[in-house]
């Protein structure tokens, strides 16, 4: 039993566990609510304006299966950086479709990780949410990434925990509808930290009404 004693081993054993509920123990019937559109995200939001908005290449959605997505750049005249924001929602995970992570993505794209840990927002009339955050570069460019998994009762920053909770919103609320958002502000002149900042000010001013586009 040696092997049980290897994280990487345990994570991936209790990830396919949980699949497996969800494919033997999931309702007959499932509740896959109305959503609004991700395109009719406003394009103002509390200062900060859409300048950029870039459709999901065909071969990429093929790939990922998201039955709606959003993936646009805003900027806020008062700060340096524009911010990345990319929202990816599936109304269902009972066919054993579901969010990409950001981590396994963009090294894909030649992105490489370091700096890896979970940091917590303050989001007005909500409270607190606890997201990914790490640092990628490529070549002499870095950008910082929070990213989070999204439904309707929580916000989970974990992969292995947003499976398991999965599991147990589908017996109890027999829904399994959810979403995965993900900031991304570049680094300017090695400014790590300004640019932390920057990514948890957007969610705070931004997250608020994009909610009423994710899962509800």
């Amino acid at each position: 039993m040696n092997f049980l004693r290897n994280k990487t081993i345990l994570a991936v054993t209790c990830l396919l566990l949980a699949e497996s509920m969800v494919f033997y123990a999931y309702p007959k019937t499932e509740v896959i609510p109305l959503s609004r559109p991700l395109s009719e995200l406003p394009q103002d939001i509390n200062g900060w304006h859409m300048i950029q908005q870039s459709e999901m290449d065909a071969e990429v959605q093929a790939l990922l299966k998201a039955d709606d997505t959003v993936n646009r750049i805003y900027r806020n005249p008062e700060e340096k950086t524009s911010v990345s924001f990319y929202a990816a929602f599936f109304k269902t995970q009972r066919t054993g479709v579901a969010p990409h992570s950001p981590k396994v993505c963009l090294p894909g794209a030649g992105w490489v990780p370091s700096e890896s840990t979970y940091k917590t927002i303050d989001i007005p009339g909500r409270g607190p949410i606890t997201v990914n955050q790490y640092v990628v570069a490529r070549g002499e460019s870095k950008s910082v990434v929070l990213y989070w998994y999204q439904n309707h009762k929580r916000v989970v920053a974990n992969e292995y925990a947003a499976k398991v909770w999965t599991v147990l919103d589908a017996m109890r609320y027999r829904r399994s509808d959810t979403s995965m958002v993900r900031v991304i502000v570049p680094v300017a002149n090695g400014d790590i930290a300004s640019s932390e900042t920057l990514a948890a000010k957007f969610v705070q001013q931004v997250l608020p009404t994009a909610s009423e586009y994710l899962p509800r």
